[in-house]
């Protein structure tokens, strides 16, 4: 049942005011409205909770992690029920991401059970070189302190309370205070007495992991400026999180920041791909423009194609399959009316034709797209910021000079991705060098959409896709980012950490 309430230390705590849930369907709730004094709390929560949680080690955070994804599948079916209700998301995307959510959790209980994410190091003393002996030098990753993790709109369950942040920053030993997103706070309240219950099971200090509910600006400032904070991981807009980004950066102790922030995706298509097969391209890009309303950061909005017959006939191909798919309902009013001011923006831009157009109304999304020459594209920068729905550009390059130089004027981005057949290899080696320092991640013959959970992924890039391109919010190597290095000089064994001492 829902309590309405924050979590703060293993507390159920009430607030001053109320704030109602927006639903897309079904039954609204009130909810306590987080202030700053909330914060204040579950942040001084985690730093007493910080020592003796990285003192627990990794086979019994292991344990809790594990623990945490039992409790959460046990209470899957009402999570189920109002988290289709707040998000209007379909029933079975929603138990698929609680899969994905609960298989995070695993992956990182498994992965900090082995020494590699550590990064154990020993250079041994040589008392004797010449012209100076060296000391012993051990060196390990350690955990930073307690984290602050912000919840994203589009994903309730995997990139929220107990998503990939919260995930791989308690399997590195620090505690969690969460900023719950407003769009869905039953289901995040669930979620979070399922790690409340994980708590007590696996006897966790309770300050290791809070959740406050909503709250207004001065709530998330107050979270990123609180001395205790060590870290900050968030997914949302450019301008929220490049306004978080700032106040990290303006602390008297600065912090690091990792935010993913957006994306357009671009997609490449190169010419013996489209003239053999440009009408699967084009299904299969609309089907990934309009998966869950378009509302993923790995939508790919942008397909560049040199102009002629073939490029006429993809684009046919895709305004047919755009124009099968109905009205879907996006997460949030905000949201919906930002589709539409984005379809504004679009539509008024230098050189723009609409391909397919439509009247999306209050909450709900219906494809958009539209298309524009490579030169036009190139002189309006405007044309290349996200539009968070179901939107495509085709950009019309004349050759394979304007598609390179389409690629080397873009911002960062989340994923490029190559269409080409064997005879496109000469193209597709002359923009590799160029969309290695673009993107996180470039895929050939495939959509970015449905992001693997895997050691070897990477989702994030250079800005703005996110604010360290040195990092990752998905897959093992994600852990890194609440880890810092320490080098042990000389010291006696007693004092070294268990995982540094000989055997």
């Amino acid at each position: 049942m829902l309590t309405g309430k924050h979590l703060i230390a293993g507390n159920w705590v009430e607030g001053p005011t109320r704030f109602a849930s927006s639903p897309a369907h079904g039954p609204s709730h009130d909810f306590a409205l987080g202030t700053p004094a909330h914060v204040a709390a579950a942040c001084a929560a985690a730093e007493d909770a910080a020592l003796a949680f990285d003192a627990a080690g990794p086979e019994a955070r292991a344990r809790f992690l594990e623990t945490i994804a039992a409790e959460i599948d046990a209470r899957g079916d009402a999570i189920t029920e109002i988290g289709a209700q707040e998000t209007g998301l379909p029933e079975a995307r929603l138990v698929g991401e609680r899969g994905r959510t609960t298989g995070q959790l695993k992956l990182f209980a498994g992965h900090i059970r082995q020494k590699g994410w550590l990064d154990l190091r020993h250079d041994k003393a040589l008392p004797d070189r010449q012209p100076l002996p060296r000391p012993d030098l051990r060196m390990m990753q350690r955990p930073i302190g307690p984290v602050a993790v912000f919840g994203a709109s589009n994903f309730p369950l995997a990139f929220s309370v107990a998503g990939g942040d919260t995930a791989s920053a308690l399997a590195a030993g620090c505690p969690v205070v969460v900023k719950g997103h407003s769009a869905h706070p039953g289901t995040g309240e669930l979620v979070a007495q399922a790690v409340d219950a994980a708590i007590r099971a696996c006897a966790m200090p309770a300050g290791t992991f809070s959740l406050v509910q909503g709250g207004n600006r001065d709530v998330g400032e107050a979270l990123v400026r609180d001395p205790r904070i060590k870290a900050v991981g968030f997914t949302g807009s450019l301008f929220g999180g490049r306004a978080l980004f700032d106040l990290c950066a303006a602390r008297p102790e600065p912090i690091p920041f990792f935010g993913e922030l957006g994306s357009v995706n671009p997609m490449f298509l190169l010419p013996a791909a489209v003239a053999a097969r440009g009408e699967a391209i084009a299904k299969g890009w609309a089907a990934s423009l309009t998966m869950g309303a378009g509302q993923f950061c790995t939508n790919p909005g942008i397909a560049a194609v040199i102009d002629g017959p073939d490029a006429d006939a993809f684009v046919a191909a895709a305004r047919a399959a755009l124009a099968e798919t109905g009205p879907q309902t996006m997460l949030t009013d905000g949201i919906a009316a930002a589709y539409r001011q984005g379809r504004d923006r679009i539509a008024s831009g230098q050189g723009v034709r609409e391909v397919l157009g439509s009247t999306p109304e209050h909450r709900l999304a219906t494809p958009l797209l539209y298309e524009v020459s490579g030169s036009d594209w190139l002189a309006d920068h405007a044309l290349a910021e996200e539009v968070f729905g179901p939107l495509g550009i085709v950009v019309r390059v004349r050759h394979a000079a304007e598609m390179l130089a389409l690629a080397q004027g873009l911002q960062g981005q989340l994923t490029c991705t190559l269409h080409l057949d064997p005879g496109d290899t000469d193209l597709a080696q002359s923009l590799m060098p160029v969309l290695e320092r673009k993107a996180g991640r470039i895929l050939a013959n495939g959509f970015p959409t449905g992001v693997e959970v895997a050691d070897a992924m990477v989702h994030g890039g250079p800005y703005p896709a996110s604010t360290n391109f040195g990092a990752t919010s998905v897959g093992t190597l994600s852990i890194r980012r609440w880890l810092r290095p320490v080098c042990y000089q000389n010291l006696p064994e007693a004092l070294l950490p268990a995982a540094l001492r000989a055997g």
